[in-house]
Formats: C-alpha cells, structure tokens, sequence
C-alpha cells in the first residue's frame, strides 16, 4: 500500500474536526432550540428568589459550606452553568457568598463579589440553583478557616471573560483545587473551570482526586477519581462518569442525571 501524504491527510482531518466541534455545538443549540433554557429574557424582570436549600442560620447554629451551579442568563444557558459559594461560620446569623460576577469587571470594579447581603440558594435570573456541595460542622470550618486565603490568591480578580475564561466556573475552580477538604467536582457544563494561568498547563482536577492538562480552557483532558474522563474541545465538554454510569454531553451534562 502506498503511504497517505500529509498534503492528502491533512483536509481529511480538518474536515474531521470541523464535523467534530459541528456536533458538539448541535446539542446545546437544539436545547436552546427546544427551549430548554427557559422562557426569561428580560434581565430586569428575572426574579431572585431563595428556593429553600440553604438552612435557616438563625436555626443551624453549626457552620455551613455550600456551592451552587445554576444555569446562565439568556442563550449562554444553553451552554454552561454559573457557580459561587456561600459559608456560615458556627454561630453567624447570615452567609457570606463568594462568586465573580462578569458584569462588575465590565464597570471598571472588581469581578469578585464577597458579600453578606444576598442569600446563598436564590435563583440565577430565574434559574433555579443545584446544590452540588452541602458541608456542615467541622467540615464546614476546615473550609472556612482557608477560605479566605484561598480567595485572596484568586489571580485574576479584575479579569472576566465568559469564554474561555476566566470567569465564575474558574474561581470556583480555582477554590477547589486550592481546598482539596472541599473535594468540589464541577458539572462539565461549567465554561471556563478548565482554564488556567497562562504558562500553566498541568493541574490538579478541582475535586482533588485526579489530573487534567488544559490549554487555556480551549483544549484539554481531564481524568479524576470524581470527574471520570473529560475531553474538552472549544470549552465544550464530553465524558464518561464512571461513579454514577453516565455520559457527559455539551450544554446538557451528565446523562441519566441522578440528582
């Protein structure tokens, strides 16, 4: 047999990966189409409602660590989630929450919101959150005595883009492999948890219990005791998790969805 030229093989491959990313884009696309993102589209009438996941601080006297992922606003729903934290140290009448925010960056402000006057568990712009972390107790105050050097280091607290990255998945990322006691496995719907440091290609997976290697968020491999297997193409997201026996889609997450 003669051997293929590159000259012959490479239109061949490029095709390939044009059909390849082509795919990938279709799934979330056909959720935006079937309106799976849900029908808001008005910032300014989305509600903010709690939604009951967080215990009453007044009546939970223990501390508490929570992380929660709730779809983004508009189209971008369709593709990727939005993440933050919230602590109530033992004692504390109120929790303090954690996120980057993109549209406090795009003020000229800092992209990272600490505050103590928003609840923990309210929807996203009329997106209902998921509980993905819930400590309470000693645990809970393992995580909040480093918290805030952890959240302190955060590199790039004046920078938000919300592709590929950095933006609110990277923070929460970036707390997790800081805090390996908070052992946080990220939805693979979560743009941007991939992204790392420019010079950094290497890392821990943010739950703490594996390894990826990342270009940029753009491409990238990750294997984790809690994450399974991840390949990251154009910041979307296939995967097997072998825990719960399911695949992982772009815009859709994990299949069947045991939560």
């Amino acid at each position: 047999m003669r051997p293929i030229s590159v000259a012959k093989a490479l239109p061949r491959v490029l095709i390939g990966a044009i059909l390849l990313i082509a795919l990938l884009v279709a799934i979330p696309v056909a959720s935006l189409a079937l309106g799976r993102t849900g029908t808001v589209t008005d910032w300014r009438t989305a509600t903010h409602r709690p939604v009951g996941l967080a215990p009453d601080p007044t009546a939970h006297p223990d501390a508490v660590v929570q992380v929660y992922a709730s779809q983004t606003f508009g189209w971008r729903g369709a593709f990727a989630v939005h993440t933050w934290l919230a602590t109530k140290p033992a004692g504390a009448d109120h929790y303090t929450r954690y996120e980057v925010i993109g549209w406090y960056a795009r003020a000229g402000r800092s992209a990272l919101s600490v505050t103590d006057t928003r609840t923990p568990d309210t929807e996203w712009f009329g997106a209902s959150p998921r509980l993905l972390r819930d400590l309470r107790g000693a645990d809970a105050e393992a995580i909040i005595g480093k918290l805030e050097g952890a959240v302190a280091s955060y590199p790039f607290p004046d920078v938000y883009r919300a592709w590929p990255g950095p933006n609110s998945n990277t923070f929460l990322a970036y707390l997790g492999r800081a805090l390996p006691e908070l052992r946080l496995a990220l939805p693979s719907t979560a743009i941007g948890k991939d992204y790392l440091p420019a010079g950094q290609f290497l890392a821990r997976t943010p739950s703490g219990t594996g390894h990826q290697a990342s270009l940029l968020g753009i491409l990238g491999v990750s294997v984790g005791g809690d994450e399974g297997l991840e390949v990251n193409v154009l910041g979307l997201v296939t995967g097997v998790d072998f825990v719960h026996r399911a695949l992982k889609l772009p815009g859709i997450g994990r299949v069947p969805d045991d939560d």
